[in-house]
């Protein structure tokens, strides 16, 4: 039997990279999958989006894991929508037990991710759209009285600044530290007004992590051009980044009863970066 036997995740940003492998991991522990992603491009990101095509593989892959998928295409940051994908999902697989609020952007490249259309895209996806999950999933968990779990993804750059001068901070660049730092302090307040409910709330705080996100041809060209990146990225560890699977790993620990005490706190995954 899986560490999650039996319970349902709500999983957004899951057509790829971590939120792809947070659904794996979790199907392979027993969780079925509420799975949401935009699967369009924003405007002022420079690298390719996912696809709806992407998000069929991950239905694939769930569904050859023996376990039920709900995938739909969705905006986390239409509220309304996120409601309507929550409740369709718990219709087909019964109630909600852990939200994992993933779904992130690196705008920074270029002109398009240095305006303030940038900044109000990055805080409008990574912290109102962690927002808007959570308060899509909150009356259901608590009235399914079961308690359950939930794991916001913020970034090392929500514990500390990782762009080192004015021409790499500004405008998406801004936006993503601002609400990489936010949902810390959404974490916090969620935590402490859930406990009674026996609804946990936990960060994860991954460094790099070899997705589409990082590993394309935009964003490699980008940091070609500004190389003092790469001192803030400077990991003790010998790495120079993560897998998917290294940060799912720790969310499954989060979500299972082996962390069932534990609230409120903030997960590094991060080569020790955190450390510098």
């Amino acid at each position: 039997m899986g560490l999650l036997e039996g319970k349902v995740a709500f999983i957004t940003g899951a057509a790829r990279g971590q939120g792809r492998s947070h659904a794996l991991r979790l199907a392979e522990e027993g969780a079925d999958i509420i799975a949401v992603d935009v699967c369009e491009q924003i405007d002022s990101v420079a690298y390719p989006m996912a696809t709806p095509d992407d998000l069929r593989k991950t239905v694939k892959l769930v569904e050859e894991r023996d376990r039920r998928i709900v995938a739909v295409q969705g905006d986390v940051r239409d509220h309304e929508a996120l409601q309507e994908i929550v409740d369709r999902g718990m219709a087909e697989l019964g109630g909600i037990d852990i939200v994992l609020p993933n779904a992130g952007i690196l705008n920074i490249i270029g002109e398009r991710g240095a305006g303030r259309q940038a900044w109000y895209d990055a805080v409008d996806v990574m912290l109102t759209g962690v927002y808007n999950a959570i308060e899509a999933a909150i009356p259901a968990m608590i009235a399914g009285g079961k308690g359950g779990s939930i794991v916001i993804t913020s970034s090392t750059a929500g514990m500390r600044a990782i762009t080192p001068t004015l021409e790499t901070s500004r405008g998406g660049s801004l936006g993503y530290h601002a609400a990489k730092h936010g949902v810390l302090g959404l974490m916090k307040v969620y935590a402490n007004c859930l406990a009674e409910h026996s609804i946990r709330v936990n960060t994860v705080h991954p460094t790099g992590v070899a997705t589409p996100m990082v590993v394309n041809d935009e964003f490699g060209q980008w940091v070609a051009e500004h190389p003092e990146m790469m001192s803030g990225l400077a990991h003790p560890l010998p790495i120079q980044m993560v897998e998917p699977v290294d940060i799912s790993n720790a969310i499954v620990w989060l979500c299972s009863e082996h962390a069932r005490y534990i609230t409120g706190i903030s997960v590094p995954v991060d080569g020790g970066l955190s450390l510098r």
